[in-house]
């Protein structure tokens, strides 16, 4: 299904037909496997217009590690980390930034510097106001699914409904429309096993019964690890292949660390899809 995401300074992007790729980009020192790499403006930047040139839609900002046990930072060390990158980027135009944080401040101070998205791996629902600015703004917004902190149903799909019904009535309440929202369901965010994350894979399909485009994010996750053996770093392949089977299963964007191998895989693989007769639309 074709659809028009709504997104902040006049903004859209039509999802459905092709993939599209957003570029991880941690301007962090501590991230799980690239912490330290882009922490420093001028190499930050230079990351950003590779993943572009490798085809990146979206390039995705973020201030603050989600590893397990990673050490909380002050809303200031998050902003002074971001925002010069999302300023540099906005001057040159063209390509569209998305803010990764759950911080309302941050994500209202990273709109007015020309951020386009707001991602919130808290679904909204640790500073709730984040969804207010977002509104304002007139943000598309990516709300993710989290097991953190919290207790699970032990159905990987009843628990997804369960929280993000929760985040999307607290979008709505603030005024943010259906066509700005895209759901998340947060591969590897206290899903405890690989069996975990790989029966969400297999049952993937199930969450288009919610009714908003989904992004995949499994980039280098630990689960990809357990099946393939490898290290971070080396899980670009692996992350490929999980690329290939969402998409296959109805999935309209992919955050990704490794941007030209996820390109190449997501090309074929809709190339394939555009000559499959009996193609069926999720």
């Amino acid at each position: 299904m074709n659809r028009r995401w709504q997104l902040a300074h006049g903004r859209h992007l039509d999802l459905g037909e092709k993939a599209v790729v957003m570029g991880i980009l941690n301007v962090t020192p501590n991230s799980f496997s690239d912490g330290g790499l882009f922490d420093a403006p001028d190499r930050a930047l230079e990351q950003a217009l590779r993943m572009v040139a490798e085809g990146a839609a979206i390039i995705d900002v973020g201030g603050e590690s989600t590893r397990p046990g990673a050490a909380p930072v002050t809303a200031d060390e998050e902003q002074q980390r971001v925002l010069p990158i999302i300023e540099m980027l906005a001057k040159r135009g063209g390509v569209l930034i998305s803010i990764d944080t759950y911080r309302a401040e941050t994500a209202r101070l990273a709109l007015a510097a020309g951020a386009h998205i707001v991602n919130d791996v808290w679904g909204l629902q640790r500073e709730p106001e984040i969804a207010e600015v977002a509104a304002r703004a007139g943000a598309g917004v990516v709300i993710m699914h989290t097991g953190r902190d919290r207790e699970k149903l032990a159905d990987v799909i009843a628990d997804q409904r369960l929280f993000l019904e929760k985040s999307l009535e607290i979008a709505r309440r603030a005024g943010i429309g259906d066509n700005h929202i895209v759901l998340d369901p947060g591969f590897g965010f206290n899903k405890e096993t690989a069996g975990e994350n790989l029966e969400l894979m297999a049952r993937f399909g199930e969450l288009h019964a919610l009714g908003f485009p989904l992004l995949a994010g499994t980039s280098r996750k630990r689960f990809i690890g357990t099946v393939t053996g490898r290290e971070a770093a080396e899980r670009a392949a692996g992350t490929a292949a999980t690329s290939v089977i969402l998409r296959l299963k109805g999935a309209d964007l992919f955050r990704v660390h490794d941007v030209a191998i996820n390109v190449d895989a997501l090309a074929m693989t809709d190339a394939m899809l555009a000559h499959d007769p009996i193609r069926q639309e999720p």
